[in-house]
């Protein structure tokens, strides 16, 4: 590239903003925060979080293929030191019509207002990301748009190196009848396609923007379940607003962590919590803020090793709960005058996409 191509990319990059904080739509693209676990076996006959914050293993029509799901500290240097891995543990090779799976993102639509999709002066998305694997695969990268079943779809192909994928997704400028939602709720799909049956595959793959026609999702794809020898690593995942991939947005660990607590929050964990003295008869309650406001009011569950009262509790039930709080109560009741207590105990609220 000559100098004045690259004064002028250079001037594209600013004119789009792309230099500077908060570049990255994608969170947990270092694959650095697990707060479920660091690897779960047995995988792929049915969707879920595992491992990795936000990143949810999607299945269909449940392939006999079957993998580990892991968090490892094999990033590319300089990037991240850690990535997802996904190793193949069970072989299929009879790939049924409506098998698919994939690794996504779900992502809000009030995250995603600066691309002003579907209007005039909507903008590229250009996605980037370190991905290897055992062999050389091609692999579907696709933009899945929740709120108006359109959805483009990029082939890539993977070598037993790190390489650096960079994907720019072309305006969605149709008739201005499908800008992403603002709000709260399920817009987009980032998704990393790995495998396919004939339903996604027997297309023409859709490079832009286009009503959703499942044939055209995964046309080209390889197979992720075609030998237990099939691994698949990938981090650095960045989404940017832009024709421009730009570095990696390394954030820092905690700023990453309080990112996913919004959607998933495993940090209640309580130990001889005072509640105070009865007044009355009845059961004890208390109210638990959230350290981290939560996307919405989350499903709360626990380890089962709570108990609460004057020590005759034996379980704790959960209402009232709001994105902000919840209350607990024992299910027994406790005397007038007795102390009331929360026993050991973890809590998991989840409100994922």
């Amino acid at each position: 590239m000559t100098k004045a191509a690259e004064l002028a990319k250079m001037g594209e990059v600013l004119t789009n903003s792309q230099i500077g904080g908060r570049r990255n739509i994608v969170i947990n693209g270092g694959m650095n925060v697990a707060q479920r676990s660091t690897s779960v076996t047995g995988l792929g006959a049915a969707s879920g979080y595992f491992t990795l914050d936000r990143w949810q293993l999607n299945e269909g029509d449940a392939s006999a293929g079957r993998l580990t799901m892991s968090q490892t500290s094999d990033g590319p240097n300089g990037v991240s030191a850690n990535c997802l891995k996904l190793d193949c543990t069970t072989a299929d090779t009879s790939i049924a019509a409506g098998e698919l799976l994939n690794i996504r993102q779900k992502i809000e639509g009030q995250d995603l207002q600066s691309i002003g999709k579907g209007v005039t002066g909507a903008k590229e998305i250009t996605v980037s990301f370190y991905v290897k694997a055992s062999a050389a695969f091609n692999f579907i990268v696709e933009l899945n748009d929740n709120d108006n079943s359109r959805q483009m779809s990029k082939l890539y192909a993977t070598t037993t190196d790190w390489v650096r994928h960079e994907l720019t997704f072309p305006a969605d400028v149709d008739d201005g009848s499908s800008p992403f939602g603002d709000d709260n709720a399920h817009s987009l799909n980032l998704a990393f396609w790995l495998h396919a049956g004939s339903t996604y595959t027997s297309g023409t793959l859709e490079t832009s923007f286009a009503n959703t026609t499942n044939a055209n999702r995964a046309a080209g794809i390889s197979s992720f379940f075609s030998s237990t020898d099939n691994n698949f690593f990938l981090t650095g995942v960045q989404m940017e607003v832009g024709s421009q991939a730009t570095p990696f947005e390394n954030r820092s660990y905690g700023e990453e962590l309080a990112l996913c607590k919004r959607y998933y929050n495993d940090s209640g964990v309580f130990s001889q919590y005072l509640l105070g003295r009865a007044a009355t008869t009845g059961t004890p309650l208390q109210t638990y803020f959230f350290e981290i406001e939560m996307r919405a009011a989350p499903t709360v569950t626990d380890d089962g090793n709570w108990t609460a009262g004057d020590g005759y509790q034996d379980d704790v039930a959960y209402n009232v709960i709001t994105n902000k709080s919840f209350r607990f109560t024992g299910t027994e009741n406790i005397n007038a005058g007795t102390i009331e207590w929360i026993n050991a105990g973890t809590v998991f609220m989840d409100s994922e996409l």
